[in-house]
């Protein structure tokens, strides 16, 4: 097999793949082009969308030319795979903000190698296009039954699939003839959920061109305990720092399972498989791993300064150096304490809990610390707790815990300011 296509295999990439000794032949031959795309259906991607164009860059590399799609065209329809119900449909004005900010996440993800990649938007020829020449011309090569043998469409069958999203595939399909013509792509990567449209494109290049084209999946990336990728209890973990900041990002990775380290430095990071071995080799302190790991993809999403600042952050909340000042805050006024802060408020007020009803939960759960006066963290156990001024230490302050590792560093000012 080619040395890129095992390297995929080494580092996890490699799902499924239309004809792997084809492929192999062709990536044998010189630098192909291939292109992966994504719809956007919001304003950031999330680190579960991020598997592709981690492969990417490994494809960049080794000196094969990318194709990048942002969907503005086939957003505005919306893709049903994996969804159980029809997607939100979106105005043309929010999708084409969407493709600004998405855009700009990921020129900043591929930094330099960014001069290297197509940049396409599918709006430009999907927008245009006349429908009935377009069933002529393109949808005559589709064959209904086997649209509904794919397990995208098959599971939708069984909670409603409309009319819209029967076209996708289509849309999806021809993205990949255009390509083909305009550039001379002959390979799609995707998510494993992609395989059905990306097998439909192989073979509408191979009606209407008469040419050989390939696919190749990457796993649909699970938690060890068969959680999805990138969700916390909070929701998905974002690359947009406002929506989750770079502190509650590494704190994502810096807080896995023991049993998904290994997997994700292969995939999530750029280190050489040597050092990811090494790092979680017998006998080696997992945390160490983690760290590393939480470091590493925070820098290639954030940048290094912030990376080290959430570090520095980490390190101070669980009492090994660091820098407090680099913890989440919030400023609260100290008026609030030297009336008496009660305990489930103040857990709200800090944004350690969406709701008071959580905050209630989390204090009777025994899941509630707070250190008082620069002491130690100790568990509050009665949502009826009132917090006085005597609860600060001497510089005004107070350290928060909500469960096991979300912390927020508490500082009081005559004025009230917003949440963390």
């Amino acid at each position: 097999m080619n040395s890129t296509l095992e390297n995929l295999k080494a580092r996890g990439f490699f799902q499924q793949c239309s004809d792997s000794e084809g492929l192999s032949r062709l990536m044998d031959q010189g630098p192909l082009s291939f292109y992966e795309g994504c719809d956007p259906t919001g304003p950031s991607l999330h680190i579960g969308h991020m598997v592709p164009y981690f492969g990417i860059r490994h494809l960049l590399a080794a000196g094969h030319r990318a194709i990048v799609l942002v969907g503005g065209g086939t957003a505005r329809i919306g893709d049903p795979s994996g969804k159980t119900e029809l997607r939100k449909i979106l105005s043309y004005e929010q999708i084409d903000a969407n493709v600004a900010a998405i855009s700009a996440q990921l020129s900043r993800f591929f930094g330099a190698d960014s001069d290297k990649i197509q940049w396409v938007n599918n709006k430009d020829w999907l927008a245009s296009l006349n429908y009935i020449d377009f069933l002529r011309d393109i949808g005559r090569h589709f064959s209904v039954n086997r649209m509904l043998s794919f397990e995208a469409y098959k599971l939708r069958m069984e909670t409603g699939l409309s009319f819209i999203e029967f076209n996708y595939q289509l849309l999806q399909s021809y993205d990949f003839l255009q390509l083909y013509k305009l550039y001379g792509c002959r390979l799609q990567i995707g998510g494993d959920d992609q395989w059905g449209n990306i097998v439909a494109g192989i073979d509408l290049i191979r009606r209407v061109e008469s040419a050989e084209a390939f696919a190749l999946t990457f796993p649909l990336v699970c938690t060890a305990d068969g959680k999805k990728m990138g969700k916390t209890e909070k929701g998905a973990v974002f690359l947009d720092p406002v929506i989750t900041s770079p502190y509650e990002f590494f704190q994502y990775w810096r807080n896995v399972q023991d049993a998904d380290v290994r997997r994700f430095l292969l995939m999530f990071t750029f280190l050489p498989i040597e050092e990811c071995e090494r790092l979680c080799a017998a006998g080696t302190n997992p945390n160490d791993a983690k760290e590393r790991l939480a470091w590493e993809v925070t820098a290639l999403i954030h940048g290094q300064a912030e990376a080290n600042k959430a570090l520095s952050g980490a390190r101070a909340a669980f009492g090994n150096g660091g820098d407090k000042d680099a913890m989440p805050q919030v400023t609260l006024a100290a008026a609030k304490f030297a009336s008496g802060y009660n305990i489930v408020d103040l857990f709200f007020d800090a944004g350690l809990v969406s709701t008071k009803s959580e905050g209630r939960r989390l204090v009777q759960q025994g899941g509630a610390f707070v250190a008082q006066a620069g002491g130690e963290l100790a568990a509050i156990g009665d949502v009826a707790t009132i917090l006085g001024a005597g609860a600060l230490d001497a510089n005004g302050e107070l350290l928060l815990r909500a469960g096991k590792k979300r912390y927020c560093r508490v500082i009081t000012t005559s004025l009230s300011a917003t949440t963390c």
